[in-house]
This record gives structure tokens, C-alpha cells and sequence, in this order.
């Protein structure tokens, strides 16, 4: 079964996520990087390409000369994988699916909730798949946590708590990889909310299986004469009445990457870290608790087959990254894949976003979350 032959798009130098995608895509050698659109300017999406590996030739300067010329060839791309800045998003998707191609995307799906929704009916009328990485759902230790949830270990969900700190934005925005992220035009509505607070507020869903209903959002822009929230605390509920606290910021100085969850029912509670991911923690009514280990048998049938390595040897991100591109594969060749991201947990995201953004900066206090 030969590879699937993957086109990108942005990624070029200075991008962080770009080699991200295609380590975690090439990782089971089902998927290769083949071409892309690496930058709008013909010479630095050329100098990308020797980066990456690729034939330089295949390396084009705008959507219609890769999908026009990629068509033309017998080992043309499958799918086309989009790692560009979120304004780029839509019409990147838009001109993919046109060509006949299926889409994987970066969070957020796009920069506002009538994108999404446009999105979401161009996707529902081609057929073809799209993906979004939401790549924290891919931790083996992730998917048990939703496993051990549904199948009621922890009995009714009264309490989640999903935190996201990082520091890295305390200060002036300075590079490439922070200067868009504080741009309206380039980033869109949200600043924080849209780059990290949508992941926290996927990985609450995802580990619960629960909808969101209702929230109280407030969204703060603490460093001078910035735009865009930098700082979020947002009030939680879930349609089964639980209550809910999502924290995302960027000025939490000292902080890293230091996404956390921790879930809690009538018969006991649960803790993942993301920096510590391969560890999982159940505690139960009667004071005794469990740790959970990556690569172990005592695992769910989902999460063992997420796991490359035996016990002991730890993974993280670059392979829950791959993960999605695992599951994505799969849905390219026929298979099942119900705990890829999709479409309509793109729209979700963005769905989220905007409420959030618009009822911190209206301050209407407790608001609906559509369904």
C-alpha cells in the first residue's frame, strides 16, 4: 500500500508548526510530504522546499500552480495539509477542495464563526474529509481518559477544570510566530482564546463527551497597547449540568506549554498533564487512586494502539500529532477514524470563540452556547 503524497500549505522559514506537520505526518510512513506552498513569495517557498527535502520543482508560489500542475501528474498530492497563519485558512481550504483534494488544517478552523459555517457546507457538499489539529486528542493517555469517562468510572460528571498557561507572550511580541498571533487581520477575532483557549475548551468536550450550554467569559488584554485578549477566565456549563472553569493565558510568566485537565464525578476524579503525558491519575471516593501508565496493557484497545513504545519510554506531542495523521490516513483509505477532529468540531471551536469573545467584550454576563 503505497504512501499518501501530501501537499502543504505555509510552513516556510520561521514557522514552527510547519516541520511539526510533516515530522508527525511522516511518522508511520503512511503519509510523505511531496510539494507545497510553502510561502506566497516564489523564493522562499523554493529555499523551504530544500528544507524539507523535496524536489525543488514542486515547490510553487501561489494554490492554482501547485493544484493545476500536481493534477497534471501521475504521483500528484492526495490531501493538502494547511499550516499557514489563520487568515489564510479558508480560501486555502476553499481552493483545495475545488481542486478535489481533502483538507487537514490547523486550529482555529478559520478567523470568524460565517467562515466556519461556509466552510463547513463547502466540505458537507464535496464529500470529501477534512480534519483539524486538535492535536491533544491524540495522547494515548487523552483517549483513556474519555474512555474511562464513558464508560462511567468516575459515575456522574459534577466538575471540569481545564487550564492552559503559558508565558512566552508576557511581554513585546517579537518573531515571526508572535507578531501574527497578536494581529487582528492575520489572526482574527480572538488572540489567546483563538491560539490556545479553543484547545482547552476541544480537550473538556472531547475527555467528557459532554456539549458546553453555557458560558461566562472574561477576556483580558493585559499588555499595553495590545489588541487581541492575552488573558482568559471563563465560566463553564455542561449540558448534563456540570460546572466548568476554563483558564488560557499567555502572560503567566515562568509557564511553558502547561495545558492541563482534571475531570472529577459522583465515584471519583481524574488528572492529565500535558507536560507530563504519559502519566494519568485516578482517585476514587474512598481515598485510593491509580496511576495510569502510557504503554501499558492495562490500557483501552484505542489508546494501546496509539502507542509506539513500551512502558517507561515516554512519548508526547510530535507522536499525539501523529496520531491525527494516523487517524486521517485511515479515513483517506476508507477506514474509520470517529475520533479525528472534523468539521464539525472545527465550527465548534470557532462557535466557542466568538461567543466567548463577544459576551467578555459586551460583558452579557452568562450566554449560550449553540449547539
Amino acid at each position: 500500500m503505497r504512501r499518501l503524497r501530501m501537499g502543504m500549505i505555509g510552513g516556510g522559514a520561521g514557522a514552527f508548526i510547519g516541520p511539526v506537520h510533516r515530522i508527525a505526518a511522516e511518522l508511520d510512513r503512511e503519509i510523505e510530504l511531496v510539494a507545497g506552498v510553502f510561502s506566497s513569495d516564489a523564493a522562499r517557498s523554493a529555499d523551504a522546499a530544500v528544507d524539507y527535502r523535496i524536489a525543488p520543482e514542486r515547490a510553487y508560489a501561489s494554490l492554482d500552480s501547485m493544484f493545476s500542475q500536481e493534477a497534471a501528474r501521475s504521483d500528484g498530492i492526495d490531501f493538502v495539509s494547511i499550516v499557514s497563519p489563520n487568515h489564510h485558512h479558508v480560501q486555502a481550504a476553499q481552493v483545495a477542495l475545488a481542486a478535489g483534494l481533502p483538507v487537514f488544517v490547523e486550529k482555529p478552523l478559520t478567523t470568524s464563526l460565517e467562515e466556519a459555517k461556509m466552510l463547513r457546507d463547502l466540505v458537507l457538499s464535496s464529500g470529501l474529509p477534512l480534519g483539524v489539529a486538535y492535536t491533544y486528542s491524540g495522547y494515548p493517555l487523552v483517549r483513556e481518559a474519555r474512555a474511562r469517562i464513558l464508560a462511567g468510572e468516575l459515575g456522574d460528571i459534577r466538575k471540569v477544570v481545564v487550564e492552559y498557561p503559558q508565558g512566552w507572550l508576557a511581554g513585546d511580541a517579537l518573531g515571526k510566530q508572535a507578531e501574527w498571533r497578536v494581529d487582528p487581520a492575520r489572526a482574527g477575532l480572538g488572540g489567546c482564546i483563538a491560539d490556545i483557549g479553543v484547545h482547552a475548551f476541544h480537550l473538556a468536550e472531547f475527555v467528557t463527551g459532554l456539549r458546553v450550554t453555557r458560558l461566562l467569559a472574561d477576556l483580558g488584554t493585559v499588555v499595553p497597547g495590545r489588541l487581541l485578549d492575552d488573558d482568559c477566565s471563563i465560566l463553564l456549563r455542561f449540558e448534563n449540568g456540570a460546572r466548568g472553569v476554563l483558564l488560557a493565558s499567555q502572560i503567566e510568566t515562568g509557564e511553558l506549554n502547561g495545558l492541563r485537565i482534571r475531570v472529577y464525578g459522583d465515584k471519583g476524579g481524574l488528572v492529565w498533564k500535558q507536560e507530563e503525558p504519559n502519566t494519568l491519575t485516578i482517585s476514587r471516593n474512598d481515598g485510593s487512586s491509580t496511576s495510569l501508565r502510557a504503554g501499558t496493557s492495562v490500557l483501552s484497545p484505542d489508546a494501546v494502539a496509539r502507542t509506539r513504545t513500551p512502558g517507561g519510554h515516554p512519548e508526547g506531542y510530535l507522536e499525539a500529532f501523529a496520531n491525527l495523521y494516523r487517524d486521517f490516513a485511515a479515513m483517506l483509505r476508507g477506514e474509520s477514524a470517529p475520533l479525528l477532529p472534523d468539521i464539525n468540531e472545527g465550527v465548534r471551536g470557532m462557535m466557542f470563540i466568538q461567543t466567548a469573545v463577544t459576551a467578555s467584550r459586551e460583558n452579557l454576563g452568562w450566554v449560550t452556547v449553540e449547539h
